[in-house]
């Protein structure tokens, strides 16, 4: 008996259709990671975390937060990161994806709605799909027809509330949400879940993030990772006290897991600090936006920029366009091709991630590269 038959036989379906996936290590210059503003190799993180330890900060938290994981360095980071982003309360977690998770598996109930983008992040999907509330999907950025599943909803006799959730910053697309139409709506009705991953640190004042007018009110939460542009890993929920004491009592992915690791609360803090102290970053990266946009719409006017620093440049098929990311990266450019199931059957394409790990030079170099193989296609 081949016990392993059904994994190979699909694996092989994978290689067929082109979406084999393998781990690939790091080369050429960095435009696909989420290091958008540099953070990661920075050294004021690399300080921070060394000074943590000196200190006498644990490497590792040990156990949950409710057992001994509860260390003073998470603590006081969370009530720092709280005033910085605005809201009554942060609560960590050890990273973007179960903090996601956690939030759709606890917070909505029975007998309310939870009302998705279409695009949301997979950790929304599967949230929903393990958690208690009802499920609807909106069309992306569609605020009218989020209002209309909502008015169907109540007139088939539902009180409940409704959960709305969304990116600010569309990770597949680089388009933002269209958040005060959206938090009216949630104002009306129940709760707006925002999860600010990929505005976090690069977008709104300080890097607060694209919500940060909204951040304090008691119906919305927000997700800041720090994985991403503060350089470092893990998650926090942002909410009112009410909303974080409960998910302390209730939630499974909080109670029994293993805290993050206090050194990462030391770079988080740090992090937040970069943010204030060097806004010369985010000026940089907004230089990088406009320079590409600008290159490829003098070369390449057919294709579509989307203004911020995630640019989807859509291939269609999944063998061309992984052909064309493997061209690319032979020129020294880290560009990676996204394919289905993270991104709509048809739309496979180019992710092209501004950072600056790459410099000025680089991002006009990679738009002439475009310019030469995106024909050849």
């Amino acid at each position: 008996m081949d016990r392993l038959a059904i994994y190979r036989r699909q694996l092989g379906d994978l290689a067929r259709h082109s979406r084999l996936r393998t781990l690939v290590p790091r080369a050429g210059v960095d435009f696909s990671s989420n290091d958008y503003i540099g953070l990661a190799g920075c050294h004021r993180l690399a300080d921070a975390v060394r000074s943590a330890l000196d200190a006498g900060v644990p490497t590792g938290a040990a156990g949950s937060r409710l057992l001994r994981g509860h260390c003073e360095a998470q603590a006081a980071f969370e009530t720092k990161a709280a005033r910085f982003f605005g809201a009554e309360t942060a609560l960590g977690f050890g990273g973007g994806y179960v903090a996601n998770f956690a939030v759709i598996t606890t917070l909505p109930q029975h007998g309310d709605l939870l009302l998705m983008d279409e695009l949301s992040h997979a950790s929304t999907h599967e949230g929903a799909r393990a958690g208690r509330a009802e499920m609807q999907r909106f069309r992306h950025g569609d605020v009218g027809h989020a209002a209309d599943l909502i008015a169907s909803w109540r007139r088939a006799g539902h009180t409940g509330a409704v959960w709305i959730a969304i990116e600010s910053l569309y990770s597949m697309d680089g388009d933002l949400a269209p958040l005060d139409e959206l938090a009216t709506l949630a104002d009306e009705h129940g709760f707006l879940i925002v999860d600010e991953a990929h505005a976090t640190g690069v977008h709104g004042p300080e890097g607060r993030g694209l919500a940060h007018r909204l951040e304090g009110r008691e119906n919305v939460l927000t997700l800041h990772t720090l994985g991403k542009a503060l350089g470092g890993s893990g998650a926090l929920v942002c909410a009112a006290a009410c909303l974080t004491e409960f998910m302390i009592n209730r939630c499974r992915p909080f109670i029994f897991a293993t805290a993050p690791s206090p050194l990462m609360a030391a770079a988080g803090s740090e992090a937040l600090d970069i943010l204030r102290d060097e806004p010369w970053r985010r000026d940089q990266l907004r230089s990088h936006v406009e320079i590409f946009g600008a290159e490829l719409a003098r070369r390449l006017p057919r294709l579509s920029t989307s203004g911020s620093q995630i640019v989807p440049l859509i291939v269609g098929p999944d063998a061309e366009t992984m052909e064309l990311a493997a061209r690319i990266q032979g020129r020294g450019f880290d560009v990676r091709g996204i394919r289905p199931p993270t991104v709509p059957e048809g739309t496979s394409r180019l992710r092209v991630s501004l950072t600056l790990n790459a410099s000025r030079e680089d991002v006009v170099r990679l738009a002439e590269t475009l310019e030469e193989l995106w024909p050849d296609l």
